[in-house]
């Protein structure tokens, strides 16, 4: 059957994690996935967090970055790529381009804040 989930507010907001969020799908009656466009501006490095139970897919639609784990390994990613972060792993990213790094985020199950676990006191990764 199918079913329709209400749109939400679909405002941009900043986080503590220093990038800006639009949530496009995040809903009790989808309990298995969220969606959401993040926005990191020139130069900026999220927080090193980790997704606590939920795994993350992030899909680069536009601009440059470097993803890493706080533990030396990292990946360049660019317009096109997708990386897959296994529930419970550290990350973070850092917009190493000119423009706006954009990227969706999509949760499994869906992302709820009380997963959300910073590695750092400050802030700024």
């Amino acid at each position: 059957m199918l079913s329709r989930i209400p749109a939400g507010s679909a405002r941009e907001f900043p986080t503590r994690e220093r990038c800006f969020v639009t949530e496009l799908l995040n809903h009790p009656d989808q309990p298995d996935l969220s969606i959401a466009r993040c926005r990191v501006s020139p130069g900026v490095t999220t927080e090193l967090h980790l997704l606590q139970g939920t795994r993350e897919t992030y899909l680069i639609e536009r601009g440059a970055g470097l993803m890493d784990d706080g533990a030396g390994r990292s990946l360049v990613v660019g317009a096109g790529d997708s990386v897959v972060i296994p529930a419970d792993q550290p990350q973070r990213i850092t917009n190493t381009g000119e423009g706006d790094l954009v990227f969706l985020a999509i949760c499994r199950p869906r992302f709820r804040p009380g997963c959300y676990r910073a590695l750092s006191d400050d802030g700024a990764g």
